[in-house]
């Protein structure tokens, strides 16, 4: 056996339909469009998501959501990271460069502190904004908040 002797397998291929060569092939006349009607013309294109004149589903389904543009979207970031990180690099002053430095957040990310886990170093923290826990866990310890 080698690659000149492959054939497909027996009655898998068919031969093409050959559409409007006259009336002895069975096909003819009307070349298998029906009678009359947009979809018999030359020409004929259906517009995406046209259901014949039916309610198309996407007018159908109700729409739902909001989307607030003036949303302000935060890096949310917790003490108990930023307890972390200090003890990991012996910092006193966490700001963004820091931050982004550790590989935490994106320069154009905007940085909120939040007060989840345990924070026992003094640190000065600079951030976009805090959560009023976020700030109560660092002034606790003697640390300073500053708000960019």
């Amino acid at each position: 056996m080698d690659l000149s002797s492959l054939k497909p397998a027996a009655g898998s291929t068919h031969r093409e339909k050959r559409i409007g060569r006259g009336q002895g092939s069975g096909k003819g006349g009307t070349s298998t469009r029906g009678h009359k009607g947009a979809k018999s013309r030359s020409g004929y294109k259906s517009k995406i998501g046209f259901e014949g004149g039916q309610m198309p589903l996407q007018r159908r389904v109700p729409k739902f959501g909001f989307k607030n543009v003036n949303r302000v979207e935060y890096k949310a970031i917790n003490v108990g990271m930023l307890q972390a990180l200090a003890e990991r690099d012996n910092l006193t002053v966490i700001d963004r460069d820091v931050l982004i430095q550790a590989g935490l957040m994106s320069k154009n990310d905007l940085l909120k502190v939040l007060g989840d886990g345990a924070l026992t170093t003094k640190l000065e923290v600079k951030a976009d904004a805090f959560s009023t826990k976020a700030v109560a866990a660092i002034e606790a310890v003697g640390g300073t908040v500053v708000k960019l």
